[in-house]
């Protein structure tokens, strides 16, 4: 029997839904703290120019894992839908909203390649950390542009692969090997050409580095052991400018490379 991508995704992400709630690196970070200006900035904006003819804000947490990006919105917008394909985090994310009075959050299952909301619904879409999982990254892009009415905005923030082909190589092989379900790190360049072709026009690109703590960062994922001792094989005989680029420590502990990319619809 097969599976779908979508299914098997669920399938791995259902029994660490709790752990991505509780996820440090997840609940807080300078692209959070972006993504809370830019909607405080962008809908005072919004109400006072009334560019959709609508009152309110509407905004889609596309992949939205624990829902974090959920939970800073909520405070800036009449609604906020999360969406994500594995039930489990939806369940959390909707307990967590209740325990923390966030009643404008709501939650549908659904994959990015096929969002069932009509066109222009939503006046914000932000996307964090997930890209990098959807079978079709950029069916994916097309969705979101489809579903962001006139005059909105999008964030979308992901883990970047390095441009040399060799760290590059490096990435995918160690993220695989975590984490099953990883489809791909794209690299900034695969992300501009992509956004473009979907209808986006960047705004913003802040790059950023993340310090992934390895003992972490395996629990999170439930990586295997037989997995985590081929990730600290494949660590320690990495070429020297491999080691140098991602800091590898000791531990097997390293920096990951992400990007924030605010951008309008053309």
């Amino acid at each position: 029997m097969t599976t779908s991508h979508h299914s098997f995704v669920a399938d791995s992400y259902g029994p660490r839904a709790d752990a991505y709630v509780t996820s440090a690196v997840h609940a807080g970070g300078a692209d959070l703290d972006q993504i809370e200006t830019v909607l405080a900035t962008w809908g005072a904006n919004r109400e006072a120019d009334r560019k959709t003819g609508r009152s309110g804000i509407r905004v889609l947490d596309l992949g939205c894992g624990g829902g974090h990006v959920s939970y800073r919105a909520a405070p800036h917008a009449t609604e906020v839908v999360a969406v994500d394909v594995t039930p489990e985090m939806l369940e959390a994310v909707a307990r967590t909203a209740a325990e923390r009075g966030l009643t404008n959050i709501v939650t549908r299952q659904a994959p990015a390649e096929r969002l069932p909301f009509e066109d222009g619904w939503f006046d914000m879409v932000l996307c964090r950390f997930t890209a990098h999982h959807w079978r079709d990254f950029e069916a994916g892009l097309r969705e979101a542009r489809r579903v962001l009415a006139p005059g909105g905005t999008a964030i979308f923030i992901d883990c970047v692969a390095p441009a040399p082909a060799v760290l590059d190589t490096h990435l995918q092989v160690v993220e695989v090997l975590r984490d099953t379900s990883h489809v791909r790190n794209y690299t900034t360049a695969e992300w501009m050409a992509a956004l473009a072709r979907a209808g986006f026009a960047v705004r913003s690109l802040t790059p950023r580095r993340l310090r992934m703590e390895f003992a972490v960062w395996t629990a999170r994922t439930r990586t295997p052991d037989l997995h985590a001792q081929a990730i600290r094989s494949i660590q320690r005989n990495a070429a020297a400018e491999v080691k140098q680029y991602f800091d590898i420590a000791e531990d097997g502990s390293f920096l990951l490379d992400t990007l924030t990319l605010e951008v309008d619809p053309t």
